[in-house]
């Protein structure tokens, strides 16, 4: 099957590799459409790594998309053959401790698409558990649907955060991620959600959504931004979706008494954190690791119309320039912020 192939850190190649095709009772087929291309996927491409996951043999790239089922397993009764669909990507062990307490995003055990040694979706076709997979309605475009995924852990973050109606957030990192949670907490009830960065194009395409307030902080001072628009009080949240370590050392100065802080960005080098600054102002911690539960209210919001992410994919290459895509990718262009991958018409 021809696949994108992550051959070794820096090497990639679009050939042919054999993968698993057999379909179970609960499994689906489906023939891929669009599969977005994630920071994870980039990272591995760069560093052949990301943590404890270590490439060490070729594997196929790619865990966010969308596509239309052209087989279904003898079990299955809620999708049919010719079903838009987009995949949550992880399968967790259903029988873990995990699964059963809900949080089946931290199952030890669970697969998860491009995660080495698991093989991603950048492929011709995959096969997939029904119960993750999700009918795509007539409104939404295979193009939005592959972004279900990223969005996905902005929701995550939103109800992790607990939002009372009303409240104003501050989101530091204008990336993908970042824009992601600055609106699932604008859909979750949110006031405003300011949003910090150094480069501009992205606060700009940040600043395009109502409700969302772009601040530049290699121009203006997050805190004092804050501060006036709280009316002197600190944020009600701060999520730190860049992992960079200045961001990280800001997060308690930033938030407001009995606040939240959500942390989602995973930084690589050691961090400092005011844990007594956070104490004194009986500051909430949370953390986010991908997410459970929330993919079919993710698809929910897009086709409601209450979440518009067109504007967020930056360019779509067709399948043959898979390679020419990543490249782009790892060039980082501050423009960007999601480039997609059409893998058949």
């Amino acid at each position: 099957m021809r696949a994108l192939v992550l051959e070794r850190r820096g090497v990639l190649a679009l050939r042919d590799i054999d993968l698993p095709r057999s379909l179970g009772a609960d499994d689906v087929r489906i023939k891929m459409h669009t599969v977005g291309i994630c920071g994870s996927d980039v990272h591995y491409y760069i560093h052949g790594e990301a943590g404890p996951c270590v490439l060490r043999e070729p594997m196929v790239l790619g865990h966010e998309a969308s596509g239309t089922i052209i087989e279904v397993g003898s079990s299955v009764t809620t999708l049919n053959v010719g079903d838009r669909v987009c995949m949550e990507p992880g399968i967790p062990d259903f029988r873990s401790k995990a699964s059963k307490l809900g949080k089946y995003n931290v199952d030890p055990s669970v697969v998860f698409w491009a995660t080495p040694p698991v093989h991603g979706c950048l492929t011709e076709s995959v096969v997939h558990p029904a119960a993750f997979t999700f009918k795509i309605p007539d409104n939404v475009s295979f193009g939005e649907a592959a972004m279900v995924e990223p969005f996905a852990v902005g929701m995550q973050a939103a109800v992790k955060a607990r939002i009372t109606p009303g409240d104003v957030a501050i989101v530091l990192g204008a990336g993908t991620i970042g824009i992601m949670i600055a609106l699932a907490a604008l859909a979750g009830g949110c006031s405003k959600v300011l949003i910090t960065d150094v480069h501009q194009p992205k606060l700009d395409i940040a600043g395009q959504y109502e409700g969302i307030v772009p601040i530049n902080i290699a121009k203006t001072n997050a805190k004092q931004q804050v501060l006036s628009h709280t009316d002197g009080w600190g944020a009600n949240i701060v999520f730190e979706a860049s992992g960079a370590s200045k961001a990280i050392a800001s997060l308690v100065d930033l938030c407001g008494p009995g606040g939240t802080i959500v942390l989602v960005g995973v930084p690589v080098h050691e961090n400092s954190l005011d844990v007594a600054g956070a104490i004194n102002k009986e500051v909430e911690i949370r953390t986010v690791f991908r997410y459970a539960n929330v993919f079919d209210r993710a698809l929910n919001l897009i086709a409601s119309g209450k979440v518009n992410l067109k504007p967020l994919i930056s360019q779509t290459f067709p399948f043959e320039e898979s390679v020419a895509a990543f490249e782009r990718a790892a060039s980082g262009q501050p423009s960007d912020v999601k480039l997609q991958i059409r893998v058949s018409a």
